[in-house]
């Protein structure tokens, strides 16, 4: 595993994205501060003693957090196309069972460059069950080579069905004892990397009752994010009220897995009823916008859930259902799927779009929390826009609205993780892109 390494760089010149007790703040002429990976000035001063990149023209923004994805499917773009979620499950499923160590590497590596070309720095990986620990070691070894800060979802399940209906494929279930076990020699050999474990589940029918029990009680001793699949369409409520005469929501409730570090993703058919609950219990969700589309799973809740109290983050979902993996691209149609589905041109503007791509599900993740921009204290996860690289974007009236309604990774110059700069003039610093194309095509 690749060790994480802080490093210290002045941006100088450059537009700033800025927390101001106003809110958010676009400030012009702006020097950043980088020391050992943590910004310590924003202003007019530079430090001639540290390395200067020079920001001249350039717009720079908090690093974007993607809550969820299956960088599994990196390597499947297409698959499934037009069947609806359970038989694109078993589609995407008989790939899980037969996933090799090699093709989990490259998937990782190809979505997890994708991501970052996109302003990404901090991802949810969400893993399906797998009981071979070689998989697992694939994808982190991509991730890290990578330089992204990664929260990694260990899949968990514990109940098999066939169908997938109320339970999990057989063949990728296996005890929980042992996947603990798994997680506790990975948390060990993670340390000190901008990689942490979590427990992913693939939805509320895939644990039973002691399952929950648990999964919430080594979540809550070890202080994990549990994330969730839930309500994506209609099938956790229709088994959830046939095998437990519950609904979903109140089955995981009862269960003891909701609580400040649930994620609960996409959740396209919350009612009012598991809006209030997740409020209470500080849930946050992970809001995936293109997927629910290509899936044909309905629209997310999103004004109500924010109504409601519910903290709501963005992610784009696996390359199986979205087939990007670029968050700009979920940044613009997060906002208009919503106005066009409430038909009001006013919901969702920049700054908040940017608040649930930045901060927006920070407490379930064990990340920083705060107001929408960058400040002196934030750790350096930072993304440096030149709008003048498509003319498509010029000219900059609004760069918000720029970045909303035009953004693309063509405009993503820099990428620093740690004040380390792992994307410089839109390409990795660490790895060999030239070879990864030749690899990903000699997959055909």
């Amino acid at each position: 595993m690749v060790r994480s390494q802080s490093c210290s760089v002045v941006i100088g010149g450059v537009t700033v994205y800025a927390a101001t007790p106003e809110g958010p703040r676009w400030l012009p002429g702006q020097h950043v501060v980088v020391t050992d990976g943590v910004i310590t000035g924003i202003g007019s001063e530079v430090r001639s003693d540290l390395p200067y990149t020079d920001g001249a023209g350039g717009h720079l923004i908090p690093g974007f957090v993607n809550t969820h994805t299956h960088l599994q499917q990196s390597v499947l773009r297409g698959a499934g196309e037009g069947l609806p979620l359970l038989e694109w499950l078993h589609c995407v499923g008989e790939f899980t069972v037969a996933a090799t160590p090699e093709q989990t590497y490259l998937a990782a590596l190809a979505g997890g460059l994708e991501l970052l070309r996109s302003g990404v720095t901090t991802v949810v990986e969400h893993m399906w069950p797998n009981p071979s620990e070689a998989v697992h070691d694939a994808a982190l070894r991509a991730l890290g080579e990578l330089g992204i800060r990664v929260v990694f979802g260990r899949g968990l399940a514990d109940r098999s069905d066939p169908t997938r209906k109320w339970g999990m494929d057989p063949r990728l279930v296996q005890p929980l004892p042992e996947a603990f076990a798994h997680i506790a020699d990975l948390d060990a050999r993670l340390a000190d990397s901008r990689i942490t474990t979590a427990l992913a589940v693939p939805n509320p029918r895939c644990l039973t009752p002691d399952g929950m029990a648990a999964v919430a009680e080594y979540a809550a001793r070890h202080g994990k994010t549990i994330s969730i699949h839930l309500l994506e369409t209609t099938t956790d409520e229709d088994m959830c009220r046939l095998h437990a005469a519950c609904s979903a929501v109140d089955y995981l409730d009862d269960g003891g897995l909701l609580g400040p570090r649930t994620l609960a993703v996409h959740c396209c058919k919350l009612d009012a009823h598991g809006r209030e609950t997740l409020a209470a219990r500080g849930i946050s969700v992970s809001y995936n916008p293109l997927s629910n589309m290509r899936l044909g799973s309905g629209v997310a809740p999103i004004p109500a859930m924010l109504a409601a109290g519910v903290r709501v983050g963005l992610g784009v979902d696996g390359a199986a259902s979205n087939d990007t993996q670029d968050m700009l691209l979920a940044l613009r149609m997060g906002a208009y799927l919503q106005r066009a589905h409430h038909e009001r041109a006013d919901l969702l503007p920049s700054d908040e779009m940017l608040h649930l791509a930045t901060r927006g599900a920070a407490p379930a993740l064990g990340l920083p929390d705060g107001p929408t921009g960058l400040a002196v204290g934030d750790r350096a996860d930072l993304t440096l826009l030149r709008f003048d690289r498509d003319f498509a974007c010029l000219p900059v009236r609004d760069p918000g609205a720029t970045l909303l309604t035009t953004g693309s990774p063509r405009v993503v110059d820099t990428v620093w993780v740690d004040g380390e700069a792992v994307i410089r003039d839109g390409h990795s610093t660490r790895i060999s892109e030239r070879d990864l194309v030749k690899l990903l095509n000699g997959m055909r």
